[in-house]
């Protein structure tokens, strides 16, 4: 079999408006096929603002390794399919992109999600951890308040300006239970939205095989209140640091804080535990 990267194919979910308007959800997906006849399915989801381009080193890496990968731009939260403020708060649809994805794509094999940053929240979601109603109804009161993202410096400005019914939505649809049993191990990078997290829906909801890395020196998604809390709040996950000690965020995805090391750890990493669980 081929084993060049095919698409990007869009596909389109009916159940979702884009948030211009403008017809159905767009989910665009780029396929990694391996050469096994049997390879299990990894979906892929980038970080804030970014593009699965940005983690083909991962997708590459898996794929050598006899995995097939999805890899999903979000929609509205990403430099190729689109950034919208919406589209940076509307957290639960990254999670049902990679269910579309999976309505649409090929599984040879079982399947496992895996995610850098926000895609480490997205792959920890379809696996079946829950976001706090409290707390997400905290930022929309304006009772507690993160730090807008790098990739979108104007996003509180804008959410200012949103209709106060949408934002009412934000708790319920964030907390909600957005696992897909077809999803059978979840291996979460750098995850994002840990302040958020529900510890004990979390505990709870989440029965598959996951595991979680962080680096020591991440400024962006600090280990304390992210990668650790979700290794704290999911029963039995694998966790543990990856590359030097001076490794950061951004060493995963931007060429001038590149991290050769710590991506081989982590392509390394994840085979080995997609190898044990996925088969």
């Amino acid at each position: 079999m081929d084993l060049t990267t095919a698409g990007p194919l869009t596909i389109h979910d009916p159940s979702r408006p884009a948030y211009d308007g403008a017809g159905p959800r767009p989910v665009r997906v780029t396929q990694w096929r391996a050469a096994r006849a049997d390879a299990p399915l990894v979906v892929l989801s980038h970080g804030t603002g970014g593009s699965v381009q940005e983690l083909a080193w991962w997708a590459t890496g898996l794929r050598d390794a006899g995995f097939d990968v999805a890899g999903i731009d979000h929609h509205g939260n990403s430099y190729v399919a689109g950034k919208t403020a919406l589209g940076f708060v509307s957290w639960w649809d990254r999670a049902l992109d990679l269910s579309v994805a999976l309505d649409h794509v090929v599984a040879r094999g079982p399947v496992g999600a895996a995610g850098f940053s926000l895609g480490g929240y997205t792959a920890a979601a379809v696996c079946g951890a829950r976001l706090s109603r409290a707390a997400v109804e905290a930022l929309t009161s304006g009772d507690a308040t993160l730090p807008p993202p790098p990739e979108y410096p104007t996003l509180l400005e804008e959410l200012a300006g949103l209709d106060p019914e949408v934002l009412a939505s934000f708790p319920g649809r964030a907390a909600a239970d957005l696992r897909d049993e077809r999803v059978r191990a979840g291996f979460l990078l750098c995850p994002a939205l840990g302040p958020l997290l529900d510890d004990a829906a979390t505990a709870a909801g989440v029965d598959v095989p996951v595991a979680v890395r962080w680096t020591a020196s991440d400024t962006i998604a600090p280990p304390a209140e992210n990668g650790v809390r979700y290794a704290r709040a999911i029963r039995d996950a694998e966790a543990a640091a990856v590359g030097a000690p001076t490794s950061g965020h951004y060493g995963f995805v931007l060429p001038d804080h590149d991290d050769p090391a710590a991506k081989a750890g982590v392509v390394r990493e994840s085979v080995e535990f997609f190898r044990r669980v996925l088969g």
